[in-house]
């Protein structure tokens, strides 16, 4: 018997597994190293938080929406079956992909996406008795969502939710992670930050060229490479700027 078979099992979501459709390998984002090896075995997920990590281009944000899509969330960001919609952009990966599912498990969740979340603050400012997001700051309005929404017990997908914020909004954010994981929830979350990342207790997944493992935080090259170049940047920028 596994700890976790002798524990209860709090995990909304237990994994992120293909489906039987026929995708063919070449075809986008199928093409993509870690996205095929999740498809081809499939991605457990841990309880409270889990982020994935990597270079541009490396599948994170394109796996988050996907799982985001199969829970039922809106895919631009927003609650389960969100409405709101402006200009579908997703790739096709939550057709191939399911969601293995704890019984009985609270349905509630929410997907904050970076990129289209300034959409989504005019979609809630238009319902009667929305909120107006528009009227504060960007890192301010990134906060007070989360602080709204990101409280109740559920599943959650944020994409790069680091684009917004300042240093100390980043740590705010690390409490409210804390929080969410503290009450049972659960998260997956893409991003370029070392900070982020750094939340005690989480679990990280490090998406490359050859394919997705998982990694302790001083593993990462993200954190590699920052620490490099803080260390020295000087280093760096002759390449760029001679």
């Amino acid at each position: 018997m596994t700890r976790r078979d002798s524990l209860q099992d709090r995990r909304l979501v237990r994994e992120i597994r293909g489906t039987d459709a026929v995708v063919e390998p070449d075809t986008w984002p199928a093409n993509i190293p870690a996205v095929a090896e999740t498809l081809r075995s499939g991605l457990e997920l841990d309880d409270g938080v889990t982020f994935l990590v990597g270079e541009n281009g490396t599948g994170k944000s394109t796996l988050v929406e996907a799982v985001a899509a199969s829970y039922g969330l809106g895919p631009e960001g927003g609650t389960i079956h969100s409405a709101h919609h402006t200009h579908r952009s997703e790739s096709p990966l939550d057709d191939w992909i399911t969601l293995v599912r704890r019984p009985g498990a609270p349905k509630w969740g929410f997907f904050l996406r970076a990129e289209t979340m300034h959409g989504y603050y005019t979609f809630q400012h238009n319902l009667e008795g929305g909120h107006d997001f528009h009227r504060m700051s960007h890192g301010e309005s990134f906060l007070s969502v989360a602080g709204t929404y990101l409280t109740t017990t559920g599943f959650y997908c944020l994409d790069e939710p680091e684009a917004a914020l300042s240093f100390s909004s980043t740590l705010a954010l690390m409490g409210i992670l804390a929080d969410l994981a503290a009450n049972g929830s659960q998260v997956l979350c893409a991003t370029h930050s070392p900070v982020l990342a750094s939340l005690p207790g989480a679990t990280i997944h490090e998406m490359s060229e050859q394919g997705i493992s998982r990694r302790e935080w001083d593993e990462l090259e993200l954190v590699s490479n920052w620490r490099s170049y803080l260390n020295e940047p000087q280093r760096y920028l002759r390449h760029i700027l001679d």
